[in-house]
């Protein structure tokens, strides 16, 4: 399993939000709605997509963007546009003011806004359980990835707006299978740009390649760096220097992030014991794991299984 395969093994859309939003000039929406993760994909026309650090990037049509929560954003037709509409958790459409809208601007089947020939067409699909998605792979996407025309193939944007406006048996489950490929094909495209996370260029590295998947293949094993030295055939010194030349930390420290985000991943996917994660991922004992787990997270394994995994998205 190379790299990516190995961060989308998470994502499974599961009773996915998904809807066409038409628009005409000037429009605005802020979404507050806290999903771990959002894709939007603009088919027609275009658009400003705004974080609240202030950064604004243009989309065009053909354009996919990538939004990681639970941080605010804006979309709209120009940044100076004041949000006319406000997206609260569960997907709630309000005024600025509280108004609920949701009735006000349904225009049929997954579609809604303020004209059904609008001038801008955008598809948005929300995984709204952090449960959905990797947290491994929630903590490797930057707030915002915008992905232009030509990335991606288009078919799969012509199939997506195709069945989100159709009403068949099962029609959710075939949305949400092509959510995920969409997203698989965004994050592909993604991960082969410069800014994706050095660790992830790393791999084409021949000896330092070697020691991530080592790593990432087996966290189990007590590494030492040593260890992983004499496995890729390099001294502990020129391993240890050009590990975190390229990767951008440590061998260790990098190995204890994995464990320990392989384990928040299977508490929140799997029933197992936290004894039983402990030994999956390399710890002798759930108190071991505990306290790492704590202070490296905020959160205890106990609270972060209780709330879906929740606390970690937000603090990705």
């Amino acid at each position: 399993m190379d790299a990516l395969a190995g961060l989308l093994e998470g994502p499974r859309a599961r009773g996915a939000f998904l809807m066409c939003s038409l628009l005409d000039p000037p429009w605005s929406l802020r979404v507050q709605d806290q999903a771990p993760l959002t894709v939007l994909a603009m088919i027609r026309g275009k658009g400003w997509v705004s974080t609240e650090s202030g950064s604004s990037q243009q989309v065009g049509a053909g354009d996919v963007v990538i939004f990681r929560g639970p941080q605010p954003y804006t979309v709209s037709d120009d940044p100076a546009t004041e949000p006319q509409i406000v997206v609260q958790p569960g997907q709630v459409t309000t005024t600025p003011d509280g108004e609920i809208l949701c009735e006000t601007l349904t225009l049929g089947i997954r579609q809604w806004g303020t004209d059904p020939d609008g001038e801008t067409l955008m598809v948005t699909g929300t995984y709204e359980s952090a449960g959905a998605v990797s947290t491994r792979l929630l903590r490797a996407l930057p707030q915002v990835a915008v992905l232009p025309r030509g990335d991606l193939d288009s078919r799969l944007l012509d199939l997506l707006v195709d069945e989100a406006t159709r009403d068949r048996p099962a029609q959710g489950a075939v949305l949400d299978r092509l959510l995920d490929l969409l997203l698989i094909a965004a994050l592909r495209a993604w991960f082969a740009r410069d800014d994706a996370p050095a660790w992830y260029h790393a791999y084409s590295d021949p000896l330092v390649g070697k020691a991530l998947r080592l790593l990432q293949h087996n966290p189990a094993h007590p590494w030492t760096v040593v260890a992983l030295a004499d496995a890729v055939g390099m001294s502990r010194a020129a391993l240890a220097r050009r590990f975190t030349e390229l990767v951008g930390e440590p061998p260790m420290t990098f190995l204890t992030e994995w464990r320990l985000s392989l384990a928040a991943d299977l508490l929140a996917e799997t029933d197992s014991t936290v004894e039983s994660i402990a030994r999956q991922v390399g710890y002798g004992s759930a108190f071991a794991l505990s306290t790492a787990f704590k202070r490296h997270f905020g959160v205890s394994p106990r609270d972060h299984r209780q709330g879906g995994g929740a606390a970690l998205s937000s603090s990705a």
